[in-house]
């Protein structure tokens, strides 16, 4: 272990592509972001301009291939989006956790030919995803969902209830898990995907949550919701592989937004231990803080 006066060395060292991205994703959150996170955190939501804004800067399409109007970068990049954006704003990191491991990933891995041509420019440009697993007898059981889809000629039929959808207000793009078959287990589940204002799905309730307000976590309603089959992801009844490989993704991007949110707490504390006096004068633990600070200079943009 390395002795009191050392620092160990870091598991990673990114390269200078890299810390030159996570840089100019901190300073787009520090200037665009941090402005609104109390407003953000009071009304619980998140206002439409920031969410273009995300998308103009290409953190809500960084793995999606440049043929669809994304960024063509790497899921360690999602990862340092997500760590430098939760260092200001974990909602805000959230956000885009979901919407690149989750959403992204998911159609880029299982996606046919047309569901790519068809879904991934709007994930790249404007369209939120979601990603509904959750139910009220299947958290962190997720296979023992009773959200059904019956088989109807070209289409599935889906009927059932979604809870905690992270990005449920925001999302026009939900990749929904329904059983075919609840005998069969896991083996009967199926990944479809779902747009905002089909017939029979509604978003329903936001919870009121206690922290990290601004990311909405909603319930999804079906009744009788018809979507064509061509919407599958992968092969009927292969959802649990779909739902198995994103979520392995999805919470490296989770780690990640805890990292940011570690930091941003240390951030502030560094900020008041520098401004604080005591008997008139800073303490010498003051002095030395603010000797160490230094800025993060703006030279990295994914787009613009």
């Amino acid at each position: 272990m390395p002795s009191p006066t050392e620092t160990a060395a870091p598991l990673s060292t990114l390269g200078d592509d890299e810390k030159l991205f996570q840089d100019s994703v901190y300073e787009f959150a520090d200037a665009e972001i941090r402005p609104r996170v109390r407003e953000m955190d009071e009304h619980a939501r998140v206002p439409r301009n920031l969410i273009d804004a995300l998308f103009n800067l290409g953190v809500m399409a960084i793995e999606i291939p440049d043929a669809y109007g994304g960024a063509g970068a790497t899921f360690f990049h999602a990862v340092l989006a997500v760590e430098a954006i939760s260092r200001v704003d974990p909602s805000i990191g959230v956000l885009v956790d979901v919407q690149n491991t989750l959403a992204a990933n998911a159609l880029l891995r299982w996606g046919s030919d047309h569901i790519k041509a068809t879904w991934l420019p709007r994930l790249a440009s404007s369209s939120v995803g979601a990603y509904a697993l959750s139910e009220a007898g299947s958290g962190s059981d997720a296979f023992a969902l009773t959200t059904r889809a019956t088989e109807d000629a070209d289409s599935y039929v889906i009927s059932g209830r979604k809870l905690w959808i992270t990005n449920g207000n925001e999302a026009d793009i939900f990749i929904v898990f329904a059983t075919l078959d609840p005998d069969a287990g896991y083996r009967g589940i199926t990944a479809v995907i779902v747009e905002r204002g089909t017939e029979g799905f509604t978003v329903g309730k936001k919870e009121d949550k206690l922290g990290i307000r601004a990311s909405s976590t909603c319930e999804l309603l079906f009744e009788q919701c018809r979507v064509p089959k061509a919407n599958v992801l992968g092969d009927p009844g292969k959802g649990y592989k779909v739902a198995i490989e994103t979520l392995n993704e999805g919470r490296i991007g989770i780690g990640a937004q805890m990292i940011g949110l570690a930091q941003g707490a240390l951030d502030h504390t560094l900020r008041y231990v520098k401004e604080r006096k005591q008997f008139g004068k800073r303490s010498q633990t003051s002095r030395a803080c603010s000797s160490r600070s230094r800025g993060l200079p703006r030279r990295w943009k994914l787009r613009g």
